[in-house]
């Protein structure tokens, strides 16, 4: 049966895919939406709009800075419970059993062919469409520096994460070495150098492929959820970023 219905959403939004900026923003956990065959994956209301299920606050403040940049955005349409879009297909996190401690019952005992539906229906359409937009912007000879908007929480498995933002990079280090440099003149703002994760071929899938293997610029922004839990939050977040990738951009191209 196909997982998703012909009347649900897309599985990825696509915003300002003409945009000018050379900024392209991706949100890979933009969402908590489940799709109606899987019911609700056994789990309680508090734990689908949880962190387990999204990245809170990631989506906001990626679609304030796409208005405000000119920047194009692609989010993706459905929870990364039900196939994470920033995993490599295959791994145990991809389609996880357990999320940060709680069970998920709708993904144990799924047959291979469950696994390649979800990423057939969700996975492959939305990188499908991250690399329709980049290459058409290669086409027209636009450059594309890569920002994969993601969010943590303050506080996991009892220990308090002081980090206000985190900028994660694997192999290339250059887009992060110049966002950190611009990031230390935030006085009120601790600042990850690939905390509170490090981006990697096995856990990541946005910056090793659409940016390292392509040889694009990329890093992946992580955002602390309470800095970023409401409209307001939001909005406050997008306008400190806006002028530290205004500043960034000159020495990038």
């Amino acid at each position: 049966m196909p997982l998703l219905g012909p009347d649900e959403p897309a599985p990825f939004e696509t915003v300002r895919e003409h945009g000018r900026s050379p900024w392209v923003l991706l949100c890979d956990h933009a969402s908590r939406r489940i799709p109606r065959s899987l019911s609700d994956l056994g789990l309680s209301e508090e734990a689908r709009s949880s962190h387990i299920a999204w990245d809170i606050g990631a989506r906001g403040v990626s679609l304030r800075l796409s208005e405000a940049l000119d920047a194009p955005l692609v989010a993706c349409g459905y929870s990364r419970l039900v196939i994470d879009a920033n995993r490599p297909l295959g791994v145990a996190s991809s389609i996880p059993a357990v999320s940060c401690e709680i069970p998920v019952p709708g993904n144990v005992g799924l047959t291979a062919e469950d696994e390649a539906e979800r990423a057939r229906a969700i996975f492959m359409p939305y990188h499908a469409e991250v690399e329709r937009l980049l290459a058409m912007r290669t086409a027209r000879k636009q450059p594309s520096v890569l920002l994969s908007m993601h969010s943590f929480t303050p506080e996991l498995y009892g220990k308090q994460r002081p980090w206000h933002v985190g900028v994660l990079s694997g192999k290339d280090r250059r887009l992060a070495e110049v966002l950190l440099a611009e990031l230390a003149k935030e006085n009120d703002w601790t600042v990850g150098d690939n905390e509170p994760y490090r981006v990697s071929d096995v856990s990541d899938y946005a910056v090793p492929v659409h940016g390292e293997q392509a040889g694009r610029l990329a890093v992946l922004i992580e955002l602390r959820q309470d800095l970023v839990a409401t409209p307001v939050m939001e909005q406050a977040m997008a306008d400190r970023w806006l002028p530290i990738l205004e500043r960034a951009l000159p020495s990038l191209l």
